[in-house]
């Protein structure tokens, strides 16, 4: 069904559409190249959630070219009005004699019918070359779509003993300066970040996207394009001061409370979302996600608090990937965990994870694992 051709070109659009991962939220990343006669004649990725989508952008570079051509791109073409009109609509008029999909789109207002669309119009189209491949490109735009809660990012710095502070708090600075500006480039790939008062509270945190802090060259940077994630902070007590940091660096912010009060003072960037108790009164996590996902399009999002909201995120099976950076300390038995969880009585009850990767960030190293969802016996 596929060629080698065929492998190779959905390739080049797998590789243009990871140019877009800083800045197409909400929208996932997707990239496509228009081929005629063995030659490439135009190529485009999504660049900005309300830009050209990439099918139009390799339609614009190829002009008359693309008559006759082969579209491969590694999302399902959309076929409704949002921002911009249907890609299947302009891929139709443009005259494209075949459409290679990497994948369905998951979107329920596309969801097959960009692609039945397409075949109306008299367009060969196949779908499922390097499916793996383009999954893995928006794992936060999939799991909004499939499980309509965001896709978790843990992120959590430890000793090599497992410890995250002296049992007196102390944690400045437990990593070194690579493995912060690391960080900010998960920070620029995410909708959001979640917090805690508490963590803010502690060193005024700001939680924010520093972009002078990334260490390479970011395609989003020289565009102007990156955007501040959102901060999503458990306030419950409604503890946070309107002059701290947090409210003077831009961005949104969100402040998670059980009951909104109109008469609290809060700067222009800030709001209140209600978030319902569970059974234990403490914030229902699992509403709280599919709020941010459904209400808020949060894709992807980055967790960094303390050892508490680690643990019970890990303990409702909400984290899909954890992120580690181990410090070659020892700060002993008596130090800050890394998570709280409940005591395991039988190794099944224990979280499974997956590693993905492992790496030297300056003298630190970061552990890269995914959560087995099907496997963890972790309860409530």
């Amino acid at each position: 069904m596929f060629s080698a051709a065929d492998t190779t070109f959905m390739a080049q659009a797998i590789r243009l559409a990871e140019l877009g991962r800083y800045t197409t939220s909400p929208n996932p990343n997707v990239g496509a190249v228009l081929v005629h006669n063995g030659v490439v004649v135009g190529s485009g990725y999504h660049r900005q959630a309300g830009g050209p989508h990439a099918e139009v952008s390799a339609l614009r570079e190829a002009g008359i070219a693309a008559k006759g051509a082969t579209c491969y791109v590694t999302l399902e073409p959309c076929s409704h009005y949002g921002r911009t009109p249907p890609c299947a609509e302009a891929l139709i008029a443009a005259g494209v004699a075949r459409v290679v999909v990497a994948m369905q789109d998951p979107n329920p207002q596309v969801a097959g019918r960009g692609v039945a669309m397409l075949r109306s119009a008299g367009i060969q189209v196949d779908v499922g070359l390097l499916e793996a491949e383009a999954r893995a490109l928006n794992p936060g735009f999939l799991s909004r779509m499939e499980r309509k809660r965001p896709y978790v990012q843990l992120k959590l710095a430890a000793s090599l003993d497992g410890r995250t502070a002296l049992a007196n708090g102390d944690s400045k600075w437990l990593t070194a300066d690579a493995a912060r500006s690391d960080v900010q480039h998960y920070r620029a790939q995410s909708c959001a970040i979640l917090s805690t008062a508490t963590t803010v509270l502690a060193d005024n945190a700001r939680l924010n996207l520093r972009p002078e802090q990334l260490q390479h060259s970011v395609t989003a940077l020289q565009s102007g394009e990156l955007r501040q994630p959102k901060r999503v902070i458990l306030d419950r007590n409604g503890t946070l001061d309107h002059k701290l940091a947090l409210f003077n660096d831009g961005g949104e912010v969100l402040l998670c409370v059980s009951k909104v009060e109109n008469s609290r003072p809060l700067p222009n960037i800030a709001r209140q979302i209600h978030c319902p108790l569970d059974s234990k009164a403490q914030f229902d996590l699992v509403a709280l996600l599919e709020h941010l996902a459904l209400r808020e399009n949060v894709n992807t999002l980055w967790v960094e608090a303390g050892a508490t909201l680690a643990g019970t995120l890990l303990r409702l099976n909400l984290v899909d990937e954890l992120i580690v950076y181990l410090a070659p300390k020892l700060l002993g038995n008596t130090a800050q965990p890394l998570a709280v969880l409940p005591e395991f009585t039988a190794l099944a009850q224990v979280p499974e994870l997956r590693w993905t990767d492992m790496r030297m960030v300056g003298p630190d190293i970061r552990l890269t694992a995914t959560v087995n969802h099907t496997a963890t016996g972790v309860t409530g």
